[in-house]
């Protein structure tokens, strides 16, 4: 599974409980509104590849909604 940009923090860390340092780091916070809507676009796309990381994802390359 992969982490996406329209996913809330909440929603994430419900899963996957190891990645609540990754969104202190980036000072993300921890509410139901999407990724999207709560970290600025120039920052968006090196959250998604760390919390990808954290969580084993092995995706490459940008990741995109669904």
């Amino acid at each position: 599974m992969v982490i996406h940009q329209n996913m809330s923090p909440k929603a994430v860390i419900e899963i996957w409980g190891n990645t609540l340092d990754v969104f202190k780091n980036y000072s993300v916070p921890i509410s139901g509104n999407p990724l999207n809507s709560l970290v600025h676009e120039e920052t968006l796309p090196q959250l998604l590849e760390e919390l990808n990381q954290t969580i084993g994802s092995p995706v490459t390359g940008p990741i995109e909604s669904n």
